[in-house]
């Protein structure tokens, strides 16, 4: 990222945690580490996919940084403004130009509402556009957008395929003209011909519209094509981050090669950043009770004593910053 370019999001040290049930009267609290110390920026019109194995924290720490989720420490800077210390009614003013895609297309929108409602539900809320007449065009703007027809705006979800259902999801993202959309697996839900249409039609709207995308998933080919860096994340801490092209031809950390290791395409495996000797063993430790050093040390077939001892911090090694004593 150029020095002259400010980011449109900045998270620094962010941490989350969430408290657990005692063990026992009278016992400390146990407290589940989520999300700890993770940094990243992401530029105007850019994409930075967050990418990582069930349960690392991908949708925790993007959760946290649009504060749907609370979170313990950290700073989160939107336009150089702390989301984080902003009160109510100016985070309800922030909100429009922060939007999100759901997983599933399906239980994300209210079965009882016709899709032209949903969509236009944002705009009351927010106060977008001057009159009534103003925010019925700019529904029918909407769906025109996505590929839908003004007609479908009287049907209801459970009328649409899950591909036009996510359709409106994005359309009803796209609502209050925001400048940065999370996307949380807008594709895994859907068939992959349809995911094909849908990651298409997010890169058109983010050319014409000027969007900035944060995009969760665990497809790295679906990464591949749409992400321009990529932060894999481990037990809830950022471990390599990296420029697309850097990261699939020369992956640094041995978690990420195990990644593309076991990425189940016969192109990539056949691609510079396969490794046949990356594949690891094991479930990833307890957030509960992180071990001492590098997490990820009990399933690394590199790891030494160091490893065991020290946490590694992110450092260049080549086009990217990875966390480990001993990179590839």
């Amino acid at each position: 990222m150029s020095a002259t370019v400010q980011p449109i999001l900045d998270v620094r040290d962010l941490a989350v945690r969430f408290a657990l049930p005692r063990p026992r009267l009278f016992a400390p609290r146990p407290h589940l580490e989520a999300v700890r110390g993770v940094s990243f920026a992401l530029a105007p019109g850019r994409t930075l996919g967050l990418v990582g194995e069930s349960g690392s924290g991908k949708t925790t720490t993007a959760m946290a940084a649009i504060r749907l989720t609370r979170a313990a420490g950290g700073r989160v800077l939107f336009d150089g403004t702390d989301l984080l210390t902003l009160p109510p009614e100016a985070m309800r003013r922030a909100r429009r130009h922060l939007q999100i895609v759901f997983q599933d297309p399906y239980s994300s929108l209210n079965p009882r509402e016709r899709v032209g409602a949903i969509v236009r539900e944002p705009l009351d809320l927010m106060a977008v556009g001057a009159a009534s007449r103003e925010r019925d065009e700019r529904v029918r703007e909407l769906f025109r957008l996505v590929g839908l027809r003004d007609d479908q705006m009287a049907l209801f979800p459970h009328q649409f395929s899950g591909g036009q259902r996510q359709r409106v999801s994005i359309a009803r993202a796209l609502a209050t003209h925001p400048r940065l959309v999370v996307c949380d697996e807008p594709v895994s839900a859907l068939d992959v011909a349809i995911q094909a249409q849908i990651l298409n039609l997010l890169r058109r709207l983010q050319d014409e519209l000027g969007l900035s995308y944060l995009f969760i998933s665990h497809d790295l080919g679906v990464v591949q094509f749409l992400c321009d860096d990529i932060a894999v994340m481990y037990l809830g801490r950022i471990v390599e981050h990296a420029g697309r092209a850097a990261l699939f031809r020369t992956p640094r950390h041995p978690y990420t090669a195990a990644l593309l290791a076991a990425a189940p395409s016969l192109a990539r495996r056949k691609s510079a950043g396969y490794r046949r000797d990356a594949v690891v063993r094991g479930d990833p430790p307890s957030p509960v009770a992180i071990p001492p050093g590098c997490a990820f040390a009990a399933r690394c077939p590199r790891a030494a004593a160091p490893c065991r001892d020290t946490a590694p911090e992110l450092r260049p090694v080549g086009d990217s910053q990875v966390a480990c004593h001993f990179p590839l």
